[in-house]
């Protein structure tokens, strides 16, 4: 086969790939549940016991807020435990936190910081619920989400519920903002699809519950709300997601303070799969392994099929084709520096902004998996709502 044909042949691929992962994954998901339909779960017998976990590391702007939302939630109060734990703040969390014990609200502080996986096995340790709802300091509730999340447990195969995040529109947002928001509103639309195929891939820091029973120790470099549901298909229970258990968050208010955060997300994510390498395998459970290459892998690994895209048009430049393809790739990474340059600016014109957003999460996922490969997996986190100088 001549080098040209070779070179082409990975160019094409590179480009299908990307296309799969962006406009392919979408639609083939959706004509797959275009006849399905989703049954509301009812719940059977009395409520279960409850303990609702909230993770918390200096949140001493919002757990006042959060707590307060906790304790109005509807659910039987005997049955609902609501739980901090505290991973070593060392601003008022701690205080603020002891002023609600009165109300039955129960501190469980590690006293050295182990980080957030760390944290939910001590947590674990002391709930008294036989189902745990896991949730973020900024993350805050409808009265009925609880009542929403755990009515599914009502059916035996069903092992975690993950519920609706939203991120709060602000007139103030920048288009950066914006673009997470609207990437937000696309990961919303693919899990309830994927729960209506078989199970969402994933759960969610802000709310997602499980079966006690079905939760295993973490590892300090862990990510919980990936690793938990991974540990439950393997267990031969499905998730699924949950539209009407909604919570409210603000976006942050810069992506660059996200993009820490996403590359952490991806390298441990990335680990959480040699954890339980038997959901690689498409024998073990073929249809959650669909979702979760189509939806996770491949788009992990997206940025790997970008720059072969542009690296083979380059060396394919004497074919007029490729001179085209290599012209559309350059001005679309020229306006992502546009988009990068004036990204905070509440003026940004959006069709920079796209560019940017893209490119960046890609590059964050580029650097996430190399991180992975090399072992440099980070324990502790910091809310991107928290000062950018922290260290993540």
């Amino acid at each position: 086969m001549r080098p040209e044909n070779i070179t082409g042949f990975f160019f094409w691929l590179s480009f299908v790939l990307l296309a799969y992962v962006y406009l392919g994954y979408p639609l083939v998901l959706a004509f797959l549940t275009a006849f399905k339909r989703r049954e509301d779960a009812t719940p059977i017998g009395p409520h279960p016991k409850v303990t609702l976990i909230i993770s918390a590391f200096n949140e001493q702007d919002v757990i006042a807020a959060k707590l307060n939302n906790a304790l109005e939630l509807e659910y039987p109060k005997p049955l609902l435990q609501i739980m901090v734990v505290s991973d070593d703040s060392t601003d008022l969390t701690d205080e603020i936190v002891s002023r609600f014990e009165p109300m039955g609200v129960l501190l469980v502080r590690q006293q050295r910081r182990l980080g957030k996986s760390a944290g939910l096995n001590l947590g674990v340790s002391h709930a008294n619920g036989e189902i745990l709802v896991f949730s973020d300091a900024n993350a805050l509730y409808k009265k009925d989400a609880i009542l929403h999340l755990v009515k599914h447990f009502s059916n035996p195969q069903v092992g975690y519920v993950v519920g609706n995040a939203r991120y709060v529109e602000k007139a103030s947002e920048t288009q950066s903002a914006q673009a997470e928001g609207l990437y937000w509103k696309l990961e919303t639309w693919l899990k309830k699809k994927e729960s209506l195929f078989h199970s969402v891939i994933g759960g969610d820091g802000a709310i997602y519950a499980i079966r006690r029973i079905l939760y295993s120790p973490l590892e300090p470099t862990d990510i919980s709300d990936f690793l938990n549901p991974l540990q439950i298909i393997d267990s031969g229970y499905l998730g699924t997601f949950e539209p009407a258990a909604i919570s409210y968050e603000e976006t942050a208010e810069s992506f660059r303070k996200e993009y820490r955060r996403k590359i952490r997300i991806v390298s441990r994510s990335l680990n959480a799969l040699r954890r339980v390498p038997r959901v690689l395998s498409p024998f073990h459970e073929p249809r959650h392994w669909f979702l979760l290459v189509s939806h996770k892998l491949l788009r992990w690994f997206a940025p790997v099929f970008m720059i072969s895209a542009l690296i083979c048009a380059v060396l394919l430049l004497r074919f007029p084709l490729f001179r085209w393809m290599v012209g559309l790739q350059l001005a679309f990474y020229v306006l992502a520096v546009f988009g990068w340059l004036t990204a905070e600016s509440k003026t940004a014109w959006k069709i920079c902004t796209f560019p940017y957003y893209f490119c960046l999460v890609n590059l964050a996922s580029l650097i996430g998996c190399a991180k992975c490969l090399r072992g440099d997996l980070s324990g502790v986190w910091t809310p991107p709502r928290q000062k950018e100088s922290a260290k993540a």
